[in-house]
Parts: C-alpha cells; sequence; structure tokens
C-alpha cells in the first residue's frame, strides 16, 4: 500500500458519555495538546503527519476510522489523555472502539495506543485491546522508532517504550528515557493540525464575559510534578515523580503565536503545578506584562507556594484564575492522603489571592480513605463559608497509575468494574468507599453538595454583584441539568 502519511494521532472523542448533559454547553472543549505535541516533534523530524481531533469534531468511532482510513496513514496513534489527569481512564471504551474500528477500515496500517492510562496499566491494555502496539512513557522516542522500524530502517524489539507481540507473546522492550531538553523535543504543539475554531474555555473561565468561550488554548510550560499526593495519576506517564521545565523565552513565543495567529485570548496551562518556582514566574510575568495582550489565564498553584507580591504580578500578567487543591478541611484526612498544609496557610493564600484581584477555583474531594459524613459536612462548609467564585466537587477515585491505585488493589478496595465508572459526571460513576460510607453514599453526598454550594442565595447574591446577573442566570441554568446516576446510598460496598 501507498501510504500518504506516516501517523495520524486521533484523539478519541468521549464527551457525551463522561459529562452527560454538561457536554454540549457548559464542559470545556480543549485542544488535545499531547497529541499537538507529539504531532510537532513528528513532523520535525521529518514524518508526515495529521491529526483527528474526533471529540471537537464529534466523530463516532466509525467516522474517525473511515476518515483515518481516507488518510492512507502507515501508524495510526490513538492518544488516550483527557483534559486533566482524571479524564484518561474513562475514554478507554471509545478508544477502544475507534480501535476495533480501525482495524476493519485501515486493514494495512499498523495501531498505537497511548497516553497515561495506558502507561499506567499498559500490558492490560494490549491485552484487552485490538490494537498492534502500546506506547508506555511520554511517546516522541517511542513514536519515532515504531516509524523507522516500519519503514525498514530499525528493529521493532529494539524501540525503547514499546509493547508489542513477538510470536503470539506480548513483549515489552523496557522504558525509553524521559525527555532532557524540552525546548528541543516538544518545543510547541502543531497548532496548525487542530480545528482551533472548534475549542471553547470552561464556562467559569469566563464569567467576564459569559458569552465568550473562544478562542481558547491550552499550553504547557513544565511536565511533571514533585509531590507524591496519593490520588493523583499524573506521574504514571513520566515513571516517577519529579519535574521538568520549557524555557520561558518558548512559552512566551507560543504564546505570541496563539495571539497573533489564532486570536487567542483565553489560556489554560496545564501543568501540575505551575506556580511552583518564584523566579520563573517573575519571568513569566515580566514578559506578559510587557506585551500587554490582556489575557484570561488560568492556572494551578498550592496554597503554600504563593505569596502577596507574586499573586499581585500574576494578575497584571493575565492570570484572572488560580485552581487550588484544598481537597478537605479535615488536616487528619489531608495527611492521610500525603496533601499536608495547615488551616492557617490555607486562609492566608485566600485572603492573599483575593486581595490581588485573582478568582478562585476552588478543587476539594470527598470520600477520602479517612472520610465520613461529619468530616465531609465540614468540608462543604468550608467551601460555603469563603464563597469561592467556582467549586470542583470530586468524589476520590482510586484512578489507574495513583498510590491510591494501589493501595485500593492491595487491600481489597471495591473498584469500577467498567473504565466508565471513573468518570465523575457519568452514568457509571463508582467512586472509592470509605472505611464509613458505601461508595453510592459518597456520590449521593457529593451531588447534593455541588447542588448546595450553587444554588446558596449568599453566593448567588456574591456572583450577580461581581460578575452580573447574567453569570447568576448562568448559574441557575446550569442547576438544571440532572445527573443520572447507577449506584444508589443503598449500596453496601465500604471498604475493609
Amino acid at each position: 500500500m501507498d501510504h500518504s502519511l506516516d501517523v495520524l494521532f486521533i484523539n478519541p472523542g468521549a464527551r457525551s458519555s463522561g459529562y452527560q448533559g454538561t457536554a454540549a454547553t457548559l464542559a470545556a472543549v480543549e485542544p488535545p495538546l499531547w497529541i499537538g505535541l507529539l504531532a510537532e516533534n513528528a513532523r520535525r523530524k521529518g514524518w508526515r503527519v495529521d491529526v483527528i481531533d474526533a471529540e471537537a469534531l464529534e466523530l463516532s468511532p466509525a467516522q474517525a476510522a473511515q476518515r483515518a482510513a481516507a488518510s492512507k496513514p502507515r501508524l495510526v496513534a490513538v492518544v488516550v489523555f483527557g483534559a486533566n489527569p482524571s479524564a484518561s481512564t474513562q475514554k478507554m471504551p471509545v478508544a477502544g472502539e475507534l480501535c476495533r474500528q480501525l482495524q476493519s477500515a485501515c486493514s494495512d496500517t499498523r495501531t498505537m495506543l497511548a497516553g497515561l492510562h495506558v502507561s499506567a496499566l499498559p500490558q492490560r491494555t494490549m491485552e484487552e485491546e485490538a490494537v498492534d502496539f502500546v506506547c508506555q512513557g511520554e511517546g516522541p522516542f517511542t513514536i519515532h522508532g515504531v516509524l523507522r522500524a516500519l519503514t525498514g530502517d530499525g528493529d521493532l524489539g529494539a524501540v525503547a517504550g514499546l509493547w508489542h507481540r513477538r510470536d503470539g507473546r506480548i513483549v515489552f522492550n523496557g522504558p525509553a528515557p524521559l525527555i532532557d531538553d524540552l525546548d528541543v523535543e516538544l518545543p510547541a504543539a502543531a497548532w496548525d493540525l487542530l480545528p482551533m475554531d472548534r475549542y471553547r474555555a470552561h464556562n467559569w473561565q469566563c464569567f467576564d464575559h459569559i458569552d465568550r468561550r473562544s478562542p481558547y488554548a491550552v499550553i504547557y510550560t513544565s511536565l511533571g510534578c514533585p509531590f507524591r499526593c496519593e490520588f493523583c495519576c499524573i506521574n504514571a506517564l513520566f515513571g516517577k515523580s519529579g519535574i521538568r521545565y520549557r524555557g520561558m523565552p518558548g512559552v512566551l513565543a507560543e504564546i505570541d503565536l496563539l495571539v497573533a495567529r489564532y486570536g487567542v485570548r483565553i489560556i489554560k496551562i496545564i501543568d501540575e503545578l505551575f506556580v511552583l518556582k518564584p523566579q520563573r514566574i517573575e519571568e513569566f510575568c515580566e514578559g506578559l506584562i510587557a506585551r500587554n495582550y490582556d489575557l484570561n489565564i488560568w492556572a494551578y498553584a498550592r496554597v503554600d507556594t504563593v505569596t502577596p507580591e507574586l499573586l499581585r504580578r500574576l494578575r497584571r500578567a493575565g492570570v484572572r484564575w488560580l485552581a487550588y487543591g484544598f481537597e478537605s478541611a479535615s488536616p487528619a484526612v489531608r495527611d492521610g492522603v500525603r496533601k499536608g498544609f495547615d488551616d492557617a496557610t490555607v486562609a492566608r493564600a485566600i485572603e492573599w489571592t483575593r486581595q490581588a484581584g485573582i478568582h478562585i477555583i476552588a478543587n476539594y474531594i470527598v470520600g477520602l480513605p479517612d472520610d465520613d459524613l461529619q468530616s465531609m459536612r465540614a468540608t462543604l462548609d468550608e467551601a460555603k463559608r469563603y464563597h469561592f467564585e467556582f467549586l470542583n466537587l470530586y468524589c476520590a477515585m482510586a484512578y489507574p497509575g495513583s498510590p491510591l491505585y494501589e493501595r485500593a488493589l492491595a487491600e481489597g478496595w471495591p473498584l469500577p468494574r467498567t473504565w466508565e465508572g471513573y468518570s465523575q459526571l457519568g452514568v457509571e460513576t463508582l467512586p472509592l468507599p470509605t472505611r464509613r460510607l458505601s461508595a453510592g453514599q459518597v456520590l449521593q453526598f457529593r451531588d447534593e453538595a455541588f447542588r448546595e454550594y450553587f444554588s446558596n442565595p449568599a453566593y448567588l447574591r456574591m456572583m450577580s454583584e461581581k460578575f452580573g446577573p447574567a453569570v447568576e442566570a448562568h448559574l441557575r441554568q446550569m442547576l438544571r441539568h440532572k445527573l443520572v446516576r447507577r449506584y444508589g446510598a443503598t449500596q453496601e460496598n465500604k471498604a475493609p
């Protein structure tokens, strides 16, 4: 077969199944940044490359496979990655169906699965999915090695990071090295290969202008995280904790490109922890303040890494929202998952952030191993007391690749029977039980707490005064979405 492409990257679409009715208008449609980075890396090495973002284009697995077949690629890489680490596993059912469709539509094409979930469970993925290869790890070196082998310039058995079959057996060639120089290997995403007109920001990021959520882009300035929170799976892609940085000139140049070529003003910094090194953040702020782009940026921070001056500089640079992982109001519950900071640090960071004029997106988790109804109630009360501009309230999940997943397996805790069960807003959602509560009780508390927070008259009044009546109306409309859940509070599945 005469191949028109060397490698086609596909982002499988799973918004409708993972987010129920909220997918149509409330959820963000985010550029698949990791696919963009892999595509640009392969293109710079001389390979013929293209991308299908089936999620943004709302393509079914069969439709995406037909488009792939028309491209005549040598290799199709289906990359299972989400807008955040928790959104990878829930995409596996649609990714698996896409691979099955590719098998029949592209008989002369080899297929690969890559991404965070895949790297966490590579052998299981090879055993369960209709795929030729699994890429464990970041991907650039592995994909390049596979393409060389498929074009007769290498041996599949020598490609680091690759799982494949030899003589009917599944074999692993050993891990690929981590990228030393991000500016050389992953300098920017292949934005020209992505449907940039299809992306939109989270509703809350645009409360200042609720009717303007596009154009929107996602960038990274670092990979990995030096911390070891038990519930987090981000480092499954890298094989260990740690953090590596891009050079700030390259970051600023990519923002220049997004602004000039695509008109982007709304940006997410996807780094697991952006606000960490003061000198680096100062360089970022200095560059954007001088450019005066009037950006709307959001990023992740920790309450113990911010200072008043740093926060003021971030706001001047265009950072309008910071996401803090408060996780729980209970120090004992936080300590149980290695999230150690005291209440005074929390209060101080909130006060400093507000004084700087930055809005807070608060992340809390209910159903952590040491939680009970009293501690979860205290968490909700804390969030209501602080009146955060927006709240993400998650159920604790033992995501594949996280220490909590290994702990759940070792201690025999019940886990979802399907990958859909790892979604936060799906019908099949099944969170972890605690030592005192069933998974259904945790889920019921989460859904009722979410409604209580956003229907609170004091909160709605504050939001109307801060952002205008249109945002209050938007929030009331948001509450009309009723999540359907299979698992109820009566289910008896507490942790042993």
